[in-house]
C-alpha cells in the first residue's frame, strides 16, 4: 500500500492507494485541484462546499462527455447493411454450390470395388510393384519394336 498527497486549494490530503497507482492518484487530485482554482473568488466558507463544487464542475464534464459519445457508440454497433447483404449473398452462393456438389456425388454410380484378386490368381499387387512392373512391360516393349524395326531395315536391305 502507497500513499500520495494531494496539494487541493490551500489544503493538502494524504491518500491510501494500491501500489502503483500513484501516478494515476496525482493526475485526478491534479483535475480535482483544477476545477477547485476555476470557483476563484466565489469559494465557499467550508472547504467541503468548494471541494463539492469542484467535483461538481468534474461530473459536468463527464456527462457531457458521456452525451457526445453516446451517438457514436449508437452509430459503431448499427452494422453496414451492404456488408450485411453481401454476406448474405456469399453464404447463399455457397450453400448453393454444397447442395449441387452433394447432388452430384448423389447421383454418379459407386467406384468398382477393387479385385480381390489379380489376372494370375494371386492377391492383388501394392501399387507400388504394379507401377514398377508397368514401367519394365513399357521398356520391353519399347525394346521389342526397336528389334523389330532393326530386322525389318535388314530384311528390306538384303
Amino acid at each position: 500500500m502507497s500513499t500520495v498527497t494531494l496539494s487541493i486549494g490551500p489544503k493538502t490530503y494524504t491518500i491510501a492507494c494500491a501500489d502503483g497507482q500513484e501516478a494515476h492518484i496525482r493526475a485526478l487530485g491534479a483535475m480535482i485541484a483544477e476545477k477547485y482554482a476555476q470557483l476563484g473568488s466565489a469559494r465557499a466558507p467550508l472547504e467541503a462546499q468548494n471541494l463539492l463544487f469542484a467535483g461538481l464542475f468534474l461530473a459536468d464534464e463527464l456527462a457531457e462527455a458521456r452525451k457526445r459519445a453516446a451517438p457514436a457508440a449508437e452509430s459503431a454497433a448499427e452494422p453496414d447493411t451492404s456488408e450485411l447483404d453481401a454476406l448474405r449473398e456469399t453464404v447463399t452462393r455457397l450453400e448453393a454450390e454444397l447442395e449441387a456438389s452433394r447432388a452430384a456425388a448423389a447421383s454418379e454410380p459407386p467406384p468398382a470395388p477393387k479385385p480381390q484378386f489379380d489376372l494370375f490368381g494371386g492377391p492383388p499387387a501394392d501399387s507400388g510393384a504394379a507401377e514398377d512392373l508397368a514401367e519394365k512391360l513399357e521398356a520391353l516393349a519399347a525394346r521389342a519394336e526397336a528389334s523389330a524395326a532393326a530386322l525389318e531395315a535388314l530384311g528390306a536391305s538384303a
